[in-house]
């Protein structure tokens, strides 16, 4: 039976990794987190001292793709594809509130989405994918058979993403949290590189009352409802 490609577009904190992740897993579908991917970029610059005090210079961070190799694999314990970089485990380490203060301006640089999109549609070739981010139902996957945009208030949003960062022991500000999130907001919508948009064709998810398990219900039966597909169930 013929699979099919899902997208997954929304503002930061919405949940769409959570969502993608669990979408994912009920298919046997491979799941693609494309924010990683940027945030990989980002922790790498600041890495090499290419970001220094919240700045850097476009350039800079050009010189550093060639240097950056990703993958995602799947862990079996937590029925999820973990993030990768030139070999290493980093998928605790491009969660850092200083990767989110700095990944929507690093993502917003041309040569680093070429080479991102780019990557993002090897891996989805062959459909049976889940892939979530900011553009990918807009500009990654324009075709993709089914696109969620996710959005969600913005306190609540805050809230979950404070109560992230406490999960980690990462000590941050509520105040902090909800200003990052605005300001990435404003980044996404605004950059120039293929805006934060909702796709004609996508279908809204405002999750601000609804239960994980709700969300996946909800989205799964998007998923059945396309019968022509033939689904694999």
């Amino acid at each position: 039976m013929s699979k099919i490609t899902i997208a997954i577009d929304g503002y930061s904190s919405c949940g769409k990794s959570t969502l993608a992740k669990a979408l994912a897993s009920h298919l046997h579908y491979t799941y693609v987190d494309s924010g990683a991917m940027y945030r990989c970029v980002t922790l790498y610059a600041l890495r090499k001292g290419v970001i220094k005090d919240g700045s850097f210079i476009p350039d800079e961070v050009i010189k550093l793709l060639s240097e950056i190799k990703l993958h995602f694999e799947f862990n079996s314990q937590t029925k999820t594809s973990e993030t990768f970089m030139n070999g290493e485990h980093v998928e605790k380490d491009i969660r850092q509130m200083i990767v989110s203060e700095n990944v929507s301006r690093i993502s917003a640089i041309h040569e680093v989405r070429v080479q991102m999109i780019a990557l993002q549609r090897e891996m989805g070739k062959n459909k049976g994918i889940v892939m979530d981010g900011r553009d990918i139902g807009s500009n990654v996957f324009p075709d993709a058979e089914l696109k969620v945009f996710m959005t969600s208030d913005t306190d609540v949003r805050t809230q979950r993403r404070y109560d992230e960062y406490k999960a980690k022991g990462q000590n941050v500000a509520f105040s902090d949290v909800k200003a990052n999130l605005l300001s990435r907001d404003y980044v996404d919508t605004h950059r120039k590189e293929d805006p934060l948009i909702q796709a004609k064709d996508a279908i809204v998810l405002d999750n601000t009352e609804l239960s994980r398990e709700q969300q996946l219900e909800f989205v799964v039966k998007l998923v059945h409802d396309l019968t022509p597909y033939n689904i694999d169930r």
